[in-house]
């Protein structure tokens, strides 16, 4: 039978029997993965590449510390034509321990891609009802980033973001995009400007301006890797915002509705308010396929200090 690109196809879990985790906390959010990418620059799907030993995902790592900080929940949005390999590769593994919902992000006449990680976390709309955290499918952003939304998300109405400095960010075999963030006197986040090709260097990092010269980054700089934590409160205001986007680049067909950039522009018109929170851990992730090799060796070198099992599920 086939679904509208809305369509959400909730699963219920059979518990959490099986799962390795201990102190897990009153499941009481929601944890939205971004996973419709095309991976462009990867060369294929790396949504589902392996990086534990047992041919575990990051989505699974990110799964299992979002468990155990309250995140009871995974809604994944998809590509249509993603549902089969998300089903036999993750959706089986989680639909065990948690409740897992797809969710369609359509790409729209004219368009091979996407409309972009704003109009990625709109399609999720119907499937959330209650506070939730946004990530990347192929980022893994550590277990204290989870703990430290989870406890922001049990005190606050306000939306938060996980930043990192982007020297942690970047990658040694090509190019990156980051939304390069600035703070307030109280450690609000001020605004988010959307870099695109951070080339990293000896002495940091470097882009090409709107005028083409080269301007500099420290690499201590904090960035947004689409760590987020809403209300449903969002799901409206990026409507608002999508609409407008849709009318000025409808003719575009590689335009994105950047999800930093439509927070950015609700933060500086006092439409939201967004706390920037830091995570203990380091990030690591894929863009490129020279980048697989590392991030197995990260979560090697995890479960060699006793922070995952392995296997992860038991």
């Amino acid at each position: 039978m086939n679904r509208p690109a809305s369509s959400v196809l909730a699963l219920r879990s059979r518990g959490e029997a099986g799962c390795a985790v201990s102190s897990v906390a009153k499941p009481s959010y929601d944890l939205v993965i971004l996973a419709a990418g095309m991976g462009s620059r990867f060369g294929g799907l790396k949504q589902v590449q392996p990086v534990g030993p047992a041919g575990e995902l990051i989505i699974e790592y990110s799964a299992y510390d979002a468990l155990r900080a309250g995140f009871g929940r995974v809604v994944l949005v998809i590509r249509k034509d993603m549902e089969t390999d998300f089903r036999t590769t993750i959706g089986r593994r989680l639909e065990t321990r948690m409740d897992v919902s797809y969710v369609f992000q359509e790409t729209g006449a004219g368009r091979a891609k996407p409309w972009g990680t704003g109009h990625a976390v709109l399609a999720a709309r119907e499937a959330v009802r209650r506070p939730f955290a946004v990530i990347n499918a192929d980022d893994f952003y550590g277990a204290s980033a989870y703990r430290v939304l989870a406890e922001h998300l049990a005190r606050s109405q306000d939306y938060a973001m996980v930043g990192y400095p982007l020297r942690q960010t970047l990658s040694e075999f090509g190019t990156v995009s980051r939304g390069l963030c600035t703070t307030s006197a109280n450690g609000r986040l001020k605004s988010i400007t959307e870099i695109t090709r951070i080339e990293k260097t000896a002495a940091g990092a470097r882009y090409a301006g709107a005028d083409g010269a080269a301007r500099t980054l420290t690499g201590e700089e904090i960035v947004s890797m689409n760590f987020w934590g809403f209300t449903p409160a969002v799901f409206p205001q990026l409507a608002i915002l999508f609409a407008d986007f849709q009318r000025q680049h409808a003719a575009d067909p590689t335009a994105e509705f950047y999800l930093p950039t439509a927070l950015g522009s609700l933060n500086e018109r006092g439409d939201a308010k967004v706390a920037l929170l830091r995570s203990s851990d380091a990030w690591f992730g894929l863009t490129y396929r020279e980048d697989l090799a590392a991030s197995q060796a990260a979560i090697r070198a995890l479960i060699a200090t006793g922070k995952y099992p392995a296997p992860l599920w038991g």
